[in-house]
């Protein structure tokens, strides 16, 4: 009796002495993904004429590919790439390499030539937020993207000239300006509902 009551007392002791935990530790959903859910699904519906809700076009992925062609000649300038990726997206990238060996341009097969990362789900959307909202409007002279960058299977390609147009690279540590594409890859039937869900979502189209 005594020794259970001495396990007893200790273990009180050690819950007391554990630091108090948030019950709730699911993460936050993103605000984007909330308002196509509320809002932007329902005006899809009913501008587009669909008559089934699982019909409307959402975004599946976007794909963030950044080429480095110098990286034939000098394989160490990849590492940057890969950080500076990483610290955009929040996602680990993966290095990309030659499928075929082309002799004009020096490059084998199996090759690294370039970092991506393929986003989903919430971070997809948290990427795509502070694309439009923060990115974009940081780009000198913005006056929209073009409405014509569209494959015709409903999928946007955006092109950038350099990364320091995200917040989170510090001018001071680039040590070279790298372009990349960002690839949007929707559900939509066509290039019509694609640019429709797009819009929606805030993306900054040109007027003209």
């Amino acid at each position: 009796m005594a020794r259970d009551k001495e396990k007893k007392s200790s273990k009180d002791s050690q819950e007391q002495a554990r630091p108090e935990q948030a019950r709730h530790s699911a993460k936050e959903r993103p605000r984007l993904r909330s308002r196509f859910d509320k809002e932007v699904a329902p005006a899809l519906l009913k501008e587009l004429e669909l008559k089934n809700a699982m019909a409307v076009p959402r975004l599946n992925k976007i794909v963030v590919n950044m080429g480095m062609g110098e990286a034939t000649q000098n394989s160490k300038i990849l590492d940057p790439a890969v950080n500076e990726l990483g610290l955009i997206t929040g996602q680990k990238p993966i290095v990309t390499k030659a499928k075929k060996s082309i002799a004009a341009f020096k490059v084998r097969e199996g090759q690294a030539i370039g970092t991506m990362v393929t986003l989903r789900g919430d971070r997809m959307y948290e990427f795509f937020d502070r694309l439009v909202n923060i990115v974009l409007p940081r780009v000198r002279d913005f006056k929209g993207v073009s409405t014509k960058s569209f494959d015709g299977r409903g999928n946007y390609t955006l092109g950038l000239h350099d990364q320091l147009i995200f917040p989170e690279i510090s001018y001071e540590k680039v040590d070279k300006m790298k372009g990349m594409n960002v690839t949007i890859v929707t559900t939509a039937a066509n290039d019509n509902q694609a640019r429709t869900l797009l819009k929606h979502l805030g993306m900054p189209f040109r007027t003209q």
